[in-house]
């Protein structure tokens, strides 16, 4: 009687008075029962302790020796434009004021949280963190994302109005131009770094990433941060356009105070945690489910 009693109530759902019709007895009785059932184990209770996206966020700080970091729950829709809150959060702290200088790199997750918003920050310098690209595809239109920023922040934006990747006597009539100049000294004294996180080659399309074949040659790539890749322990990879580039260097990222890593995927967990390792970013902005691959990946 005790197993038929919570099974009826406990698996099929019935009420204690349905029950208690079908089996011709009362309710007060069903009521016993299923007390009876709890206290000798034939029905146990468990209420799951399930991680919020704080205590996710405070293992990732401590697994990662992050500065920072926030986690959003992942909504049904809209994850990189979601991040755009917690980042807002993580700068405001950041107590930005009248010429600080914010960096801003490419990529998807970088342009969606730009698109969704910024908070109000008047007099703040944005700069690009990178030269521009001749690609039409929307997540590489840096010098658009210091712009916007800048619109949104009541501040300064600063352009590179040169490739990322010229040749090595192209880099220096660039670099001596006054305008590139000046914003490439920007990287100098950054207060805030904003960049995206790069799969590696093997798993995203040239297309998609504009990678040269020098650069799709880097098969032990976990990812890159500015074109600077590196591999899963966080070594950097050397590669022909490296001395080329016209972006900030590894050293300069790692002299920012808060550089900030935008990447929701769960795809995205070793490449996160190699751009940890290899000291680009000390603080992430992700959502719960990329968090949870990356504490597994950890353990």
């Amino acid at each position: 009687m005790l197993h038929t009693v919570a099974k009826l109530h406990y698996v099929e759902e019935m009420s204690q008075v349905d029950i208690a019709r079908r089996l011709g007895v009362s309710t007060a009785t069903i009521s016993r029962l299923l007390q009876r059932a709890r206290a000798e184990g034939i029905v146990r209770i468990e209420v799951l302790d399930l991680a919020t996206p704080e205590d996710i966020t405070r293992q990732l700080i401590d697994g990662l020796k992050l500065r920072d970091a926030a986690v959003v729950e992942t909504p049904a829709a809209g994850t990189l434009a979601a991040l755009a809150a917690p980042l807002g959060g993580l700068l405001r702290q950041a107590q930005l004021v009248a010429g600080s200088v914010v960096a801003i790199g490419w990529g998807r997750a970088v342009r969606e949280v730009i698109r969704a918003g910024l908070p109000r920050m008047p007099g703040v310098l944005t700069v690009a963190a990178t030269g521009g690209m001749q690609q039409q595809a929307a997540h590489f239109q840096v010098n658009e994302f210091v712009r916007l920023a800048a619109e949104e922040f009541g501040g300064t934006p600063h352009f590179i109005h040169a490739p990322y990747l010229p040749s090595s006597e192209l880099r220096e009539v660039f670099l001596r131009d006054t305008a590139i100049r000046d914003a490439v000294a920007l990287w100098e004294r950054t207060d805030v770094a904003i960049v995206g996180i790069g799969l590696p080659h093997a798993i995203n399309a040239p297309e998609a990433s504009a990678a040269t074949p020098s650069e799709q040659a880097l098969v032990h790539a976990a990812g890159d941060v500015l074109r600077h890749y590196f591999d899963a322990e966080g070594t950097l990879i050397a590669w022909e356009g490296e001395s080329r580039m016209i972006a900030m260097s590894p050293a300069q990222l790692r002299a920012v105070p808060l550089v900030i890593g935008l990447a929701a995927s769960p795809e995205k967990a070793t490449a996160i945690i190699a751009a940890v390792r290899a000291g680009l970013i000390n603080t992430l902005v992700t959502d719960t489910k990329t968090a949870q691959a990356i504490l597994a990946a950890l353990a």
